[in-house]
């Protein structure tokens, strides 16, 4: 399973309860579009596997020295641009995504969690920890062999399952 995150706002860990820790203990690897905060809470994530970052608008200089801005990240042949997205227009999100050859667009920044099926599908995990006025979330991916798609959920630290949706990398390129 690939466990996606944002918008962390931590100082000390990772702040994880619920179903998002048991998400990111099961996850063979982590995406987290930026906002850790800090290099503590970075170090946390990666104690429990390989993480995929990018650095946000309130991440430290140590989180930044460590993370790029956006990047892509191959998993299970999907290829997925991240971002956290506060330097970036919708369109300016749409052509890094088409750019980048990306199957999946995922960005934070808004800590509203949501999935829309675009030109380049596009997933925001909201943030498990610091939700603001939006419920808390983390995205889950895995990967269906038989139909060589992502199955993808947007849950709640609850365990509640709000979303889901289809990732055919054939269809996205």
């Amino acid at each position: 399973m690939l466990a996606v995150l944002s918008d962390t706002h931590g100082r000390e860990d990772a702040r994880l309860s619920g179903r998002t820790a048991e998400a990111v203990e099961a996850a063979t690897e982590i995406v987290h579009a930026g906002d850790f905060t800090t290099a503590a809470v970075l170090n946390d994530f990666e104690s429990y596997g390989p993480v995929h970052g990018v650095s946000g608008n309130n991440d430290t200089p140590a989180v930044c020295n460590r993370v790029p801005r956006d990047r892509v990240v191959e998993w299970r042949g999907l290829r997925i641009a991240v971002v956290h997205g506060h330097e970036h227009t919708d369109t300016a999100l749409s052509m890094f995504g088409r750019q980048s050859n990306a199957d999946l667009l995922v960005v934070g920044h808004s800590h509203e969690p949501g999935f829309s099926d675009d030109v380049v599908p596009t997933l925001n995990p909201g943030s498990h920890a610091d939700p603001r006025w939006h419920r808390p979330a983390h995205a889950e991916l895995e990967w269906d062999g038989a139909e060589n798609a992502a199955l993808g959920r947007l849950v709640e630290p609850s365990g509640e399952v709000f979303d889901r949706f289809t990732i055919d990398p054939q269809d996205a390129r």
